[in-house]
């Protein structure tokens, strides 16, 4: 998957300045509206990234305290069925992707096994 994004993004605009056309850098597209809009676009999906970001971050805090909280007061260190469930919410809204998305999000709250 990683590899069609930056052949993508990366590579449209060196294949197209090889037929003659100059490719405005970075957008893959030689028409000023198509790379205005997808400016725009890319705007946007910095803003979700930012944001997804954020929440990973206090998501992770949460967990974190979670864990704590359970620790201290003589329970275990995982709750295996908590992760279960998440890890299947994930799969359902996702698919194969969501559950890797969902291990990531257990790792960073309770660090590896």
């Amino acid at each position: 998957m990683m590899t069609d994004v930056a052949e993508q993004s990366g590579n449209t605009a060196r294949s197209r300045a090889g037929d003659g056309r100059n490719a405005a850098p970075g957008f893959g597209t030689d028409e000023p509206a198509a790379a205005a809009r997808i400016a725009a676009i890319r705007e946007r999906i910095d803003e979700i990234d930012r944001t997804l970001i954020g929440l990973w971050q206090e998501r992770a805090e949460l967990s974190q305290q979670v864990g704590a909280t359970r620790m201290a007061s003589g329970g275990t260190r995982l709750v295996l069925s908590r992760e279960r469930e998440i890890l299947e919410r994930f799969r359902q809204a996702l698919g194969a992707d969501g559950t890797q998305l969902a291990l990531l999000l257990l790792r960073a709250g309770r660090g590896p096994l």
